[in-house]
Parts: structure tokens; sequence; C-alpha cells
């Protein structure tokens, strides 16, 4: 961690991007309309996007409300699979620009790029689906020779989604796929501070044959628009990805919409005292610190059983001292940057706290600039902050419990409810764990996020709302049902 300015430039200028709304390649209207996007490493301005007016949301609005989407199942089905095999075909080049807007090393921010290939064919097939249902109507005594049927049909409205930075791709994907193979109208606001892999989605659906009016991308400062994506009459629901606290002010704010609130977690994982404990450790790293622990479910909370906490630290610190830090350009490092400064400067003073209050820091806890290392501490208590709020960055905070009882409390302690993790080999702990704990989903000798990107996925409490995403559930989201019945 002592590299900051890689040996070339990591661009030759700035590149100017623009905003599509409806297609239309919308550029500055001045050098003050503009945010500038720059590479966490180094500092470097790696491209520009316009900072969205009002008028520029409404009109997207509006365009979209005006348009009525025609496409087949068929044609949806074929739009979205070649823009899977352009995006595939153009892999390393949009995982470079994903690098450059989120600091991600190269090798987690391919594996993204890999997985918008699978959401673009999961809502593929999605679109192919025969979504209705069929009821005879002669099921009692007093039944009639009628059948009732069911259909999904697209929203009304607009959908309007806003999404955050620590996928830049994935995170919008999720939610432009759906939309599309349901045969909807979106508008989308990426974050401004990861906006380009968005904008080049957009790019690669239009190539595919997707009528532009069926996506805008609108880029701007959240305080100047924001309101207006959420409150603009003709948004039917609206989509969010990121924090507790702006989910909370959508869920006031967007007043009679449809709401989907994915809003993080801060999910544990679970060792047990029959665990194979270097296995465990293994997961315990990866799912802390892939994604430099910018996940919504990476580990953020690990609870080892007394009996073997001892020999499972050690696992864990050989492995969080394994785990490379640097360049994110450079194909072999395990882990970019964070974010931002910022967001560096908290995961360190969170557990310096810690420590400060009694817990013990076994590695890492290094940051120069955006750069944070992999850091591992232990005998961390749950009212300390680093634990008792979502830490979004690459710290493994090691606790310990007593027994499953014990286990369970702790887990269910905090205000999230997401994701979790379980390391047993026991089914009757297993099938406790899954009932008892307060989550959205189990993962059994997996990390909390694992799931395939049809699966439903999503939380409760300030996790979110209840409603699930993933592909499959998404498009349940974004349609309505119509029931009618006819004599037969």
């Amino acid at each position: 961690m002592n590299a900051r300015i890689p040996a070339a430039p990591v661009v030759d200028a700035p590149q100017r991007e623009a905003m599509r709304i409806a297609g239309e390649k919308v550029h500055a209207a001045s050098p003050e309309r503009v945010i500038e996007v720059r590479y966490p490493y180094t500092g470097e301005v790696v491209a520009t996007v316009p900072k969205a007016t009002v008028e520029d949301v409404r009109r997207a609005f509006k365009i979209a409300r005006e348009y009525k989407p025609t496409l087949t199942r068929y044609e949806r089905f074929r739009i979205l699979n070649k823009a899977g095999d352009l995006i595939a075909a153009r892999k390393e080049a949009i995982a470079r620009l994903i690098t450059l807007e989120s600091g991600l090393c190269i090798k987690d921010t391919l594996y993204e790029v890999g997985r918008a290939s699978d959401v673009l064919l999961f809502a593929g097939q999605q679109a192919l689906l025969d979504d209705g249902q069929s009821f005879s109507c002669d099921l009692t005594h007093h039944g009639k020779s009628r059948r009732v049927h069911t259909m999904r049909e697209p929203m009304m409205g607009v959908i309007s989604a806003i999404t955050p930075f620590n996928h830049p791709l994935n995170q919008v994907i999720h939610k432009v796929a759906p939309s599309v193979a349901t045969n909807n109208r979106m508008v989308l606001k990426p974050t401004e501070k990861t906006p380009l892999a968005a904008i080049v989605l957009a790019d690669v659906l239009y190539e595919a044959g997707l009528p532009p009016p069926m996506l805008s991308v609108i880029t701007g400062d959240p305080r100047e628009i924001a309101d207006e994506m959420l409150t603009n009459e003709h948004a039917d629901i609206v989509t969010f990805t990121g924090g507790v606290a702006i989910g909370k002010y959508i869920a006031a704010k967007a007043v009679y919409k449809r709401q989907i609130l994915e809003l993080g977690g801060n999910d544990p994982i679970v060792v047990m005292d029959d665990a194979d404990l270097a296995k465990a450790a293994d997961l315990a790293a990866n799912g802390s610190y892939k994604n430099s622990g910018q996940r919504c479910t990476a580990v953020k909370r690990i609870f080892v059983h007394e009996k073997v906490a001892a020999d499972f630290t050690e696992a864990l610190r050989a492995k969080t001292a394994a785990w490379s830090c640097g360049d994110p350009l450079d194909p072999k490092v395990d882990m970019g940057t964070v974010i931002d400064e910022a967001a560096a400067k908290l995961f360190e003073r969170r557990v310096n706290d810690a420590v400060a209050a009694g817990a013990r820091l076994l590695h890492g806890n290094r940051r120069e600039g955006a750069l944070y290392s992999p850091t591992l501490v232990d005998r961390v208590k749950g009212e300390m902050e680093v634990v008792k709020q979502e830490t979004f960055g690459p710290v493994s905070p090691v606790m310990t419990f007593k027994n499953l009882d014990d286990a369970i409390a702790q887990v269910n302690s905090t205000a999230f409810g997401l994701s979790s993790g379980i390391c047993t080999n026991r089914l009757d702990d297993i099938m406790r764990f899954v009932k008892e704990a307060n989550v959205g989903s189990v993962n059994v000798w997996e990390v909390p996020g694992y799931r395939l990107e049809v699966t439903p996925f999503g939380g409760i409490k300030d996790s979110g709302l209840g409603i699930k995403e993933g592909v499959q559930e998404c498009c349940k989201a974004f349609t309505n049902q119509k029931t009618y019945s006819i004599p037969w």
C-alpha cells in the first residue's frame, strides 16, 4: 500500500460522456453542469457526465409515459440475449471501465461483468415464461361452469430506478433487465459516483434492439433531482438499492407509489464447534474482502463458538494476511480501493474505536487514500460501532458465543435482517438457525451473499420491506396481475 500513482496515466484524457434520454445523448449545457468521475486509486478524473436538471428528469419521464411498448415476448428475449452476447464480447473493456470509476480490483470487476451476462440470460428466460394461471370455477357445490384466468401486464406508468456505487453494473442490470423482460419503461438514475457502467449498458441495449424510449439514464446530483425521481406524476413504482436513511426518506416521500427498497445489511457468518475451521475461515475471508467488502451481503459480523475461537481466528488471520491490496488494475491484486477516502477513514476510525474499547487488532487497519487494507479484529462486543452499524468495507470483526441460543440472540440483535451463513454439519442446528434467524436468507457452508441471479433476494427489518429482488421476483414486482373469467 505504498504506490499511489500508476506507472502510466490511467487514461489519456478525461472522457466526456452524456446521459441518455430515450437514447439521445444529452451533454452538459455548460462546464458548471458536469459531474467529475474520479478513479479512487489516484484521484484522477476519468470522465465527466452531465448534471441533469429537474426539467431533464421530467422530460425523460414524459417521453417514457407517452411511449407504448409493443415488443413480443420473443423480441424481448432476443434483445436481452443479444445484449448478453455483446457484454460478454466486451468483458475486459467494461471491467476496466468499472475499475476506473469504482476502484474495485480487476478480478472483482471481471466477475461482475460475468454476472451481468447471467442476469440477461435469466431475464430473457423470464420474457418467454407463460406467467398466467388458470382456475376451474366448479370446485365447490355452488360453483359455475367457468374458468378464471390471470395474466401479467407491464406497469401503466414508468419505473423509477435509483442504484448505488458498490456494483456499478450489476445493481443496475438487476433493475433494467427485468424491466425489459416485462415490456416496461424505466428512467434510471445511477449514483453520481459510478455512472459510467449504466451508460454503457443503455448503449448495449439500444444496439441490441431496445426501443430507446424504454430506457433513459439520468446522471446528476441527488440533492437536485432525487425528489423528482420519487414524486414524478408518471412514475408508478420506485425501486431503490442503497442506505437505510435514504430508503426511509423514499418511503416517506414517494407516497402511494409501489416501492422496492433494498437497504443493506449487517450480515453474520456463524461458526459452530464442529466446523471445518480452515473451510470456515476461507468463507469468512472471501465474504469479508471480496469487492472490497462493499456488498450489502458481505460478512460484517463473525460469530465463533468459544471452544474453537482461538484456532479459527488464527486461520482467518493467515487468510487475511495473504489477501493482497493495491493497484486495482493489477490482475494479481485481490482487492482494490473502497469507493473514496472518506469511506476508508470511517472504517479506520471505527476499528480504532473498537481497539480503544477492548478489541484486539490482529491484522490490517492500514489506510492510504482510498486504499484500506483487509482488517481482522477479535474480542469485539456487540455495542461497538464497527458491528452495531453496517461497516461497508473490508473488516472482519470476530465475536464469540457459548451455544446456539447465544449465537441466534446475537445474530438477531442488530436492526438489519438481510442474509446470513452458518458453518456446521448438524442438521438440527441448521434447521433451528434457519427458522429462528431474523433474516431474509440463510446459506449453509456458504457466504451470506451466495445466490443465483434468478433466485429471490431481499431482507426484513431495516434491510427492506420483505419484497424480494432477483430476476424472477423483480419481474413479478414490475407487473400488474389482471384476473378475468370466461364461461367454458
